[in-house]
């Protein structure tokens, strides 16, 4: 069955170590997803979703600007991140790992999010939610994202995994029209 993605209640976020001392998080506001889940069995279900790059934020914003710049991400000549599923394997009671291709500044690689089934609710008017959290860590070269400056101490200024983290709330999409 589709469900559709509560906007108010979901969040992609991403960090990385600054010169290998502290972590950096940031966060995408604008997002399509489409699920198809299935309820009897996650596994032959699937995902797809398109971020806009532009709505990247992490809270300075001579950093989001360079973040968006050639040197990363390049909004202006890529300006979506999509991810599309190609399989679900259940790891153990409601955790599951999906496999899919993310896809950034053109380049596509296979990934693999850890993802914790959260279960599912009835809001006060009858609209039926799930909820699900997600995990991973990439490697940012492997997506050309390679700008970076030596530290006279040794080391980087902007460390090379990204780690990503997702909190998804979705609503079946028949419940959409009497939630809305």
């Amino acid at each position: 069955m589709s469900w559709t993605v509560d906007p108010m209640h979901t969040q992609v976020e991403f960090s990385a170590k600054h010169m290998g001392l502290m972590t950096v998080r940031g966060h995408f506001t604008g997002m399509r997803v489409s699920i198809d889940l299935n309820d009897d069995d996650f596994t032959a279900s699937s995902v797809e979703a398109t971020i806009d790059a532009q709505t990247l934020i992490t809270n300075d914003q001579r950093r989001d600007a360079h973040l968006k710049s050639p040197d990363f991400l390049n909004v202006e000549q890529f300006p979506t991140i999509t991810f599309k599923s190609t399989r679900i394997e259940r790891a153990a009671h409601d955790q599951y790992r999906m496999i899919g291709d993310l896809t950034i500044r053109n380049v596509t690689r296979p990934v693999t999010l850890d993802v914790v089934y959260s279960g599912q609710a009835k809001d006060p008017m009858g609209g039926v939610h799930a909820g699900f959290s997600a995990h991973t860590s990439i490697n940012r070269k492997d997506w050309g994202l390679t700008w970076n400056v030596a530290l006279e101490t040794g080391g980087f200024l902007v460390g090379e995994e990204v780690k990503l983290a997702l909190e998804v709330e979705v609503v079946k999409a028949t419940e959409v029209a009497a939630v809305a």
